[in-house]
């Protein structure tokens, strides 16, 4: 389980019941397809926006019981109506996936924690929350747990993509946050590892770690094959944390991700998961 983009949320996993692996597989092909056209290939920006709008036009479609009108995207989003309507998936969080990738268009710096928040708003927690309204369990509280957890693993997947977000010219650390620990744009782009550096990446590993210990509860609180999943994605995001640390939170010379060595550890960890978070 990568914290990577959409891939930081169950795709038609074994361990998600049969009756959820359709309509996980046509959520996930809108907000995979919707995210490489943001952010991979060689498009320029307004050629990106222009092919965002036609998902937008396909959201639109499905809110008026019509055909997408892009031929190339119709039966994607053919597929994305039947579970839309299936399972009374609110449209609105589709509307706020889009707009965060869009964002990532034309936004590539974020002034403080605020900002970034609002983008994890939108880019993240629509996807737990639409898991929620599948699995029957979108009460509020279990909505507001959901977006700590989704928010963190957004975070996290900031925190150990520094270096590959700063090839692409984004840099999501809050510039506020950079000034404070006396960390510049310019020492990301060198990829200088110091004190300082240290400090900052150190600050932000300790807050999407609280953030995802605050939502932890939920993973407890949802059963049988959907809580195995939740604390799975949990307790991987956590790891990611650790190998931050592990490396010295030198994120530009190695990615830390999961291997197969850890999946063993965490299982026993998601099997013990009460004394694990």
């Amino acid at each position: 389980m990568p914290v990577d983009h959409y891939e930081n949320f169950p795709v038609a996993s074994v361990l998600l019941p049969a009756r959820l692996r359709e309509p996980v597989e046509a959520i996930y092909a809108f907000a995979r397809g919707a995210d490489d056209v943001a952010d991979e290939g060689e498009a320029t920006p307004a050629e990106r926006l222009v092919r965002l709008d036609a998902y937008r036009a396909g959201l639109a479609a499905i809110e008026r019981g019509a055909t997408a009108p892009d031929p190339a995207l119709a039966p994607m989003f053919a597929r994305l109506a039947r579970n839309i309507h299936a399972h009374a998936l609110p449209l609105q969080l589709f509307h706020d996936l889009l707009d965060a990738f869009s964002q990532d268009v034309v936004k590539t710096r974020y002034a403080d924690f605020a900002e970034l928040l609002d983008y994890c708003r939108r880019s993240a927690n629509p996807v737990g929350r639409l898991l929620l309204h599948l699995y029957g369990a979108a009460s509020a509280d279990n909505l507001a747990l959901s977006d700590r957890i989704c928010t963190s693993l957004q975070l996290i997947n900031f925190w150990q993509d520094v270096g590959i977000d700063r090839a692409k010219g984004r840099i999501y650390l809050p510039a506020d946050e950079m000034a404070r620990f006396g960390v510049s744009a310019a020492q990301l782009e060198a990829g200088r590892v110091d004190a300082a550096w240290c400090a900052l990446l150190d600050f932000q590993v300790q807050r999407a770690r609280a953030m995802m210990r605050a939502g932890a509860p939920l993973a407890r609180r949802l059963p049988g094959r959907i809580g195995w999943e939740l604390r799975l994605m949990v307790l991987g995001g956590l790891r990611i944390l650790q190998g931050i640390e592990a490396a010295g939170h030198d994120v530009f010379r190695q990615r830390p991700a999961l291997g197969r060595t850890d999946w063993p550890l965490l299982a026993w960890r998601a099997i013990n998961y009460a004394k694990n978070t």
